[in-house]
This record gives C-alpha cells, sequence and structure tokens, in this order.
C-alpha cells in the first residue's frame, strides 16, 4: 500500500499542488493533507464571506475564522513542522517562512480584536490579515505539503493526520503573539489557553445573537476579562521557550 502510494506520488504529484490531486492521492480521508485541504476550502468560503459583511456580522464571521486559522496552525506547529524539520533538508527554513506568517495572522488580529468599526486604519489590517492568511494557503499547498507527500509513506500521513485533528480539536482558538510559535513553549501555552480561549468563544457567541443590549454588553465585558487572563498567561516566560527570535513579538525577549 505504501509503495503504491509512493508510486502515484512519483508520478501524478511530484510538483502537484494538493489542492489539485485527488483524495485518494493524498493518502485517503484520514491524511494529514487531506484535512488541511478541507481546512483550507473552508477558510476560502469564510474570506469570501468576510468581504460581503460589516459590523456584527462581520464580527461573526471574523470568530468564524479564528476558531478555525488558530487551531489550524497550533497543530501544525505542534505536530507538522516539528517531522518537516526532520525529515526534509530544508524544513528548517520552510517552516520557519510559515511561522512567521502564522506570527503576523496573531499579531494583526489582536491589532483587529482592539479596533471599533469606525477606525480608519480597520479596513487595512482587515485586508493584510486576508492577504497573509490566503498567502499561507498557497505556501502550504504548493510547496511544502508535496514536500512532506513525497517524503512520507501513507501510513505516516494518516498517523499525522489523527494527531494532527486531537491536536486541533483541543486547541486555543485566539490569537496570542507573545507565545512561541514552536515547542515546547506552544504546547506548555496549550491547556490553560484553549480553556480561556473557548470559554470566551462561547461568551462572544451569545452576545452576537443579542448585539446592542445590556445582557450583551455584561458578557463582552466578562469575555475581555478572559482575553486580559489569557493575556497574562501567555506572558509567562516558559511560553516563549523555543522560539525562533525571528518570530518573537517586538518588546517581549525569551526571558521576560
Amino acid at each position: 500500500m505504501s509503495a503504491l502510494f509512493h508510486a502515484n506520488v512519483a508520478e501524478n504529484s511530484m510538483s502537484t499542488s494538493i489542492a489539485e490531486q485527488s483524495t485518494a492521492e493524498l493518502g485517503g480521508r484520514l491524511s494529514v493533507l487531506t484535512r488541511q485541504r478541507n481546512d483550507h476550502i473552508e477558510l476560502d468560503k469564510l474570506l469570501n464571506k468576510l468581504d460581503q459583511t460589516h459590523g456584527p456580522e462581520q464580527d461573526q464571521v471574523l470568530l468564524d475564522i479564528y476558531r478555525l486559522v488558530f487551531p489550524h496552525a497550533f497543530a501544525e506547529e505542534s505536530v507538522l513542522w516539528p517531522v518537516m524539520r526532520r525529515v526534509l533538508d530544508d524544513g528548517q527554513a520552510l517552516t520557519l517562512e510559515v511561522e512567521q506568517e502564522h506570527q503576523e495572522v496573531n499579531e494583526l488580529v489582536s491589532r483587529l480584536e482592539g479596533m471599533e468599526h469606525s477606525d480608519e486604519q480597520r479596513a487595512p489590517v482587515l485586508a493584510r490579515l486576508i492577504e497573509v492568511l490566503r498567502e499561507d494557503v498557497r505556501d502550504e499547498e504548493d510547496e511544502l505539503f508535496p514536500r512532506l507527500q513525497r517524503a512520507l509513506a501513507m501510513w505516516q500521513v494518516q498517523a499525522l493526520g489523527l494527531a494532527w485533528e486531537v491536536l486541533r480539536r483541543t486547541a486555543p482558538t485566539r490569537a496570542h503573539p507573545v507565545v512561541a510559535r514552536r515547542p515546547p513553549g506552544n504546547v506548555l501555552a496549550a491547556v490553560p489557553l484553549t480553556i480561556l480561549d473557548r470559554a470566551r468563544d462561547a461568551l462572544d457567541y451569545r452576545a452576537l445573537r443579542t448585539p446592542g443590549t445590556k445582557k450583551a454588553s455584561a458578557i463582552r465585558s466578562l469575555s475581555t476579562a478572559l482575553g486580559h487572563a489569557a493575556a497574562r498567561v501567555e506572558r509567562l516566560p516558559i511560553m516563549r521557550q523555543g522560539e525562533d527570535p525571528s518570530t518573537r513579538l517586538a518588546g517581549h525577549s525569551a526571558g521576560t
């Protein structure tokens, strides 16, 4: 089975984006490559929807994007990129480029969360966020994942798919620009930030159902308090262990 998988890859996808391959070529439904592509398809739908929304409706779409993008990226950084650094000669450089994109996404979302809808800087920040997310998808689908596909057997991409999925379902769902993009810092941050983030998600979705009400305002205040708690957690020095200097948020060193 694995030999056939490698033969298909060599014949059909030596330089083929995973976006252009069949599910069978990617290793089946369990494959991490299939799971990645499915998330990218959903992200494309959400980004297209984002262009057509404003105000609270846009906040809803952004929240949906955050819940898709951040667990997805966290699982990549914790499961996939360490493997790529082991099996590819240039894996260090390849994964660092994507980690830098992930870091920019975290910083852009952090800026967005502090902006009112009327802020004149909101539109360019939002536009850049969309641009970076689309760049990240292209880099992964067109270069990183075809390279990973050629380096691994079918059972390996399927095992990675299971590990990635388990971690994705239990990962933080909000921007955390101070946390390292690499283990062990990001792994250590996972449990406390996941609890805080998912509690915030539940509150924010409730607030969006009753916009402009006193109840919504109270819920938002509680969500903000949880956000401040998460910020204190991610600033613990241990959460930045293992980071590359190029993905370090300005003003935060590894030991402060």
